[in-house]
């Protein structure tokens, strides 16, 4: 074999290497393409209001002005094992399993004066919702449905305890609260919550719901086991029989 084709030899094989290391890098720059896209396809902004209205960028409801949130939507790929499993639950991305709840001093629908954390969460499975007795948008099915998830809960999970507390303690009086507790028929074990507006102010920043506009207060509800250590959001108006379930899954932790 003379020089010459040992050369040709050689820039073949060079030409040959090039290739293969440039298919290789557009694979892998591929790859993780597809998965930066399948990532903001689960990330969106959505109106609490209006769940169908979604944009892939922050802003407000064209329908109602509400602050849109950030939001994932679970994908049901394997059997609901799980607090996080159901499909068409919305998990707030901000949800935190470490959770540090004020013990600040509240006030119940039946003016009796508890702490929030000794008295209501320490050692129990909660779900926490945020409403406003003076509220007609959200606040009306938020609360219907926690009447249908505390029907539910009879059987699945009966130590699990509900709190409402109210984003707009001024106006909310006890004596309010008891009557909207009243109309959405409210059974014991599910407690309403106002107080002195610094210190719901202090508990709202803690539970994640602290907004300058109370008619942009959170649908979301936090689920906890303060027993486990664990918590988590779920959205408010998703199936009572799922939220149910979730609160049952949650209280089933150790």
């Amino acid at each position: 074999m003379n020089d010459s084709m040992i050369r040709v030899i050689v820039v073949l094989l060079f030409v040959c290497a090039c290739l293969s290391g440039r298919v290789q890098y557009c694979d892998l720059a591929g790859g993780q393409s597809r998965q930066k896209a399948q990532a903001k396809e689960r990330l969106y902004y959505a109106c609490p209001m209006h769940p169908q209205v979604r944009s892939a960028k922050p802003g407000r409801c064209p329908k109602c002005g509400m602050t849109l949130r950030r939001v994932l939507k679970v994908q049901a790929s394997k059997p609901a094992t799980a607090a996080t499993d159901f499909p068409g639950v919305i998990i707030d991305t901000t949800a935190d399993s470490s959770l540090r709840i004020p013990d600040v001093h509240v006030y119940d629908q039946n003016g009796k004066q508890v702490r929030f954390y000794t008295d209501l969460v320490k050692g129990k499975t909660v779900a926490i919702n945020f409403i406003f007795t003076t509220c007609t948008a959200i606040c009306p099915p938020l609360t219907a449905t926690f009447r249908r998830v505390q029907q539910n809960l009879a059987e699945r999970a009966p130590q699990a305890r509900l709190i409402s507390v109210s984003v707009d303690p001024t106006v909310d009086t006890p004596e309010r609260l008891r009557d909207f507790a009243a109309k959405y028929k409210a059974e014991p074990g599910w407690t309403f919550v106002t107080g002195e507006p610094g210190e719901i102010d202090k508990l709202l920043k803690a539970l994640g719901s602290a907004v300058a506009d109370k008619n942009d207060h959170s649908p979301m509800i936090l689920i906890g086991n303060d027993a486990a250590g664990y918590w988590t959001r779920v959205y408010g108006l998703s199936s009572p029989t799922l939220l149910a379930q979730t609160i049952s899954e949650v209280a089933g932790r150790k």
